[in-house]
């Protein structure tokens, strides 16, 4: 049986083990790991940044096609705004006042 109930006393608690200083090697451990944590934040942040650059030349690209399109329309509406001043300075000179 145990001696603590025969006895009714306490067990003697175990002695605590001291704690050894870290070591060189421990210490290079532990900076590896967290070198080897900040290269995977890296490799994130560097997909991120290629993400973010496709998107802009997307962007970039429509308004680009945006850009075009005004150009066009601008054209356009003076060409009609042309025709139109010819026909009313004809209409003017034949059938005018």
């Amino acid at each position: 049986m145990n001696e603590a109930i025969l006895t009714k006393t306490k067990p003697k608690p175990k002695p605590r083990r001291r704690r050894k200083k870290p070591t060189i090697e421990s210490e290079i451990a532990v900076q590896a790991n967290e070198i080897h944590h900040i290269q995977d934040d890296m490799y994130e942040m560097k997909a991120d940044i290629e993400e973010i650059k496709t998107s802009l030349a997307e962007i970039h690209k429509v308004l680009s096609e945006a850009r075009g399109g005004w150009k066009t329309l601008m054209w356009a509406a003076g060409a009609g705004s042309a025709v139109t001043a010819f026909i009313i300075m004809v209409q003017q000179f034949f059938w005018g006042k």
